[in-house]
This record gives structure tokens, C-alpha cells and sequence, in this order.
């Protein structure tokens, strides 16, 4: 992706040069699935498929019995549902942070992160050995302890060394929404479909969160249009009670270039500045972030394996990892932006992943057995 997108240019890859890579990556598939194909299946299930032992209702047998349901729960919130949002957190959530808060232009983001993973990869391998060693539990659930206590300060020092001028602009010239609560959606669009422009309190939030801007929200009585304040500079946002079809349309449009040019003038930079940078200290913190990633992913593998009875295994690991990275970490990004845009506050998203780890450490370290001493044959 990082050559294509080198290659053939910013606006050409956004435009349409991001489908290459995708198209490419057939080729992947194709050897993953050679792979595949060649592999044995292992001598446990072999051995239980030759003596017709196989569980002949694997559904049932996983999640009808509380025996094994329980720790399928266990499994899904005391483990992944903490590995998810850690991962998610390191590597996606990351990556949108600097790119759509902090605004890093694309490229240097995907070379930033690809810096960070090739520094942090080796770690998976080595946390998995470690786990072999002093065990599985208390590695995964460490990496969702450090998360939680570390993502504030952690981001806090990503913003300001990837944008120190977006930084010093918010405490310069802070930006406060007077709006009526009533009127102001919660912002969570999974899908991408919703405009969020049916009030002047979510034309005016939708603007700011989506530019990454920083701002506190004043409570107004029912019936106030919005406004955005920029220092000492109001800006009131169009009413779409009075505004309808292309007039509405145009109305936001004309509204957006005029908080454009009011951030522009109180000293928020439009993009990142690379000389002002400090690209040492962001690898490093990304690093740190992918480190937590490794901690918890490098062991979750064999838990899972290690956790439940190899009749139904398969079917068993299978719900809670797909549904706590599907659900847990896969929401992650869209959730946290809802929480930034409710607050103005670009670091509320955290708690999201913060409580999930918490409740995870603490479901983990009361209920989730330690396994790695288990025999799985």
C-alpha cells in the first residue's frame, strides 16, 4: 500500500488508487489458501474423527451446556474483549488519531505506523514464547492494566509531538458549542450513511469533530441555534428549520469556510507541519502501543485452545474471539468518535477502550483460569 500510494501520488490514491492494493491482495489469498490446503489437521482431531468421537452437535454441546458456556463468557469478557480494544487501540484507533485528529497526511502516517509494527512484530513472538513459560493470564491481562493506565498520557504526548501547533492553538484560542442538549444527537454512524445535520448543534459538532478540533460545550435553553465561539470570534450555525433541499446544502458548506477561516485565524494549523514533528518521539509512542498489542494478542491464541475440550473446541473458541473483535474492537473506532463528538473532548474516545480493559482485567483475574500447564490432547 505504502509504494502504491508513494508511487502514484496523494490525490490519486484517495481518489481511486486505494482499490489497487485491495485488488492485489487476490494474490494473497490465492498462497494463503495453498497454504491451507496443504496442511494436516492435528493428531487430536484426527484421532477423534478416525474413532468417530466428534461432537455430533457442536452448537448445542458448546453453548447449551452452562458447563462450558460459562467459559465461553469468561473467555469473550475476561480475555477478548480486553485483547480487542488494546488491538484495535494500537493499531487502528492509532492510526485515525493521526491521521484524521491530528491531522498527518496519509502517507506519513502509513509510514509512521508500518515503522512501528516492524519494530513491535518480533514481541508477539516473544510474548507468546514467554507465555509458555510463566503462563498466559497474567501477560494478557498486564497489557490490558498498562492500557488502561497509560492511553490518556500516552495520547496526550502523541498530540503533542505529531501537531504541537494544534496543541497550543486549543489552549490559545479554546472553542465552546452553545447549543441546547436536547438537540444534539449522539453521533454513532457505523455505516457512514447518517449527514447529522437535522440541527444547527450537529452541523456545528459534526464540523469540529470531524476537523479534530478540541472544544467545551455550553448549555443553551431550547430553541437557541448553535453557535461556535473561536476565542472571542461567534460564528452561529444555520437553522435547518429555515433551510431546506441545495439551500441547506449550500448554507453548511458557506458555515464550514467560515470556521475554516475563524480556526485558520486563531492559529489551528489546516494540516500537520513535518518540521514541527518530532517523528523519533511519535515511533516511539507508537511502538508503545503496538508493545500492548503484542502483550495481549501473542497469548490469546492458545488460551482459547487450551480452555475448552478439543470435541468442541473449534466451535467454542470461535464466539468469543469473533465477537469480541468483531463487536468490542470493530466498533471501536466509530464509538469513539461518537464520544469525542458528545463532548468536543478529542481524548474522550479512550474511555471506551479504557473501561473494556478494566472490566476485562478484573473478570480476567477473578474468573479466567490459567491454562498454559493444560493438557489438550
Amino acid at each position: 500500500m505504502l509504494g502504491v500510494r508513494t508511487g502514484m501520488g496523494e490525490e490519486s490514491f484517495t481518489g481511486w488508487g486505494w482499490r489497487v492494493p485491495f485488488l492485489l491482495s487476490a494474490i494473497l489469498l490465492v498462497v494463503s489458501m495453498y497454504i491451507r490446503l496443504q496442511l494436516s489437521e492435528s493428531p487430536v482431531y484426527q484421532k477423534m474423527k478416525d474413532e468417530g468421537t466428534t461432537s455430533k452437535a457442536p452448537i448445542k454441546e458448546a453453548f447449551g451446556q452452562w458447563g462450558n458456556l460459562k467459559f465461553v463468557l469468561i473467555a469473550l469478557f475476561g480475555a477478548v474483549a480486553g485483547q480487542a480494544v488494546v488491538w484495535y487501540t494500537g493499531q487502528f484507533y492509532a492510526m485515525f488519531y493521526l491521521e484524521k485528529i491530528l491531522k498527518v497526511d496519509g502517507a506519513t502516517t502509513n509510514y509512521l505506523i508500518a515503522i512501528a509494527l516492524a519494530l513491535g512484530t518480533p514481541f508477539f513472538v516473544f510474548f507468546g514464547w514467554l507465555s509458555d513459560r510463566i503462563g498466559r493470564k497474567y501477560i494478557i491481562l498486564g497489557g490490558c492494566a498498562l492500557a488502561a493506565v497509560t492511553y490518556f498520557p500516552a495520547f496526550h504526548a502523541l498530540s503533542n509531538a505529531a501537531n504541537p501547533a494544534l496543541a497550543a492553538a486549543s489552549l490559545n484560542a479554546p472553542v465552546v458549542v452553545t447549543a441546547h442538549d436536547a438537540e444534539c444527537s449522539f453521533q454513532f454512524d457505523p455505516v457512514g450513511k447518517n449527514k447529522f445535520d437535522a440541527s444547527s448543534c450537529d452541523i456545528a459538532k459534526a464540523f469540529l469533530a470531524k476537523s479534530g478540533i478540541n472544544y467545551t460545550n455550553e448549555a443553551a435553553p431550547a430553541g437557541t441555534v448553535a453557535s461556535v465561539a473561536i476565542g472571542d470570534t461567534v460564528m452561529v450555525a444555520p437553522n435547518p428549520a429555515e433551510v431546506q433541499g441545495e439551500d441547506r446544502a449550500a448554507a453548511i458548506t458557506a458555515y464550514q469556510d467560515q470556521l475554516k477561516a475563524g480556526l485558520a485565524a486563531a492559529g489551528y494549523p489546516a494540516a500537520a507541519d513535518p518540521e514541527q514533528m518530532n517523528k523519533v518521539t511519535v515511533v516511539a509512542i507508537l511502538f508503545y502501543l503496538v508493545l500492548l498489542v503484542t502483550m495481549v494478542y501473542g497469548p490469546i491464541a492458545a488460551m482459547l485452545v487450551e480452555l475448552f475440550p478439543s470435541r468442541i473446541r473449534y466451535t467454542s473458541m470461535s464466539l468469543p474471539y469473533h465477537l469480541g473483535n468483531g463487536w468490542f474492537g470493530g466498533f471501536l473506532p466509530t464509538t469513539a468518535f461518537a464520544m469525542v463528538a458528545a463532548t468536543g473532548d478529542i481524548y474522550y474516545g479512550l474511555w471506551y477502550p479504557v473501561v473494556v480493559a478494566v472490566a476485562t482485567l478484573l473478570i480476567g483475574l477473578f474468573f479466567l483460569p490459567e491454562t498454559f500447564r493444560r493438557n489438550i490432547d
